[in-house]
């Protein structure tokens, strides 16, 4: 069987959806990442960006949310298949 391929959310384009795989934050960031639905399993779409990248705007779990790109790079993803 192999391995699914691991990449970090921040690196996925508008229009994009992906599996979470695992977040890797610590602490109170962990935390709050995981509160906001962020669990292994859980299937986003990237809806778009701020023009300098920084927030994205995403859809889990039916409702939006956006994200710095310093958070997103510490929750890795699974790119949904096309």
């Amino acid at each position: 069987m192999t391995q699914p391929q691991e990449i970090p959310l921040s690196s996925l384009q508008p229009g994009e959806a992906g599996e979470v795989l695992r977040v890797t934050a610590q602490g109170p960031i962990r935390q709050r990442l995981l509160e906001m639905g962020f669990i292994r399993g859980a299937k986003l779409r990237v809806e778009k960006l701020a023009p300098m990248g920084d927030p994205m705007e995403l859809v889990i779990k039916g409702y939006h949310l956006s994200l710095r790109r310093e958070e997103s790079s510490c929750i890795l993803v699974q790119p949904a298949s096309a």
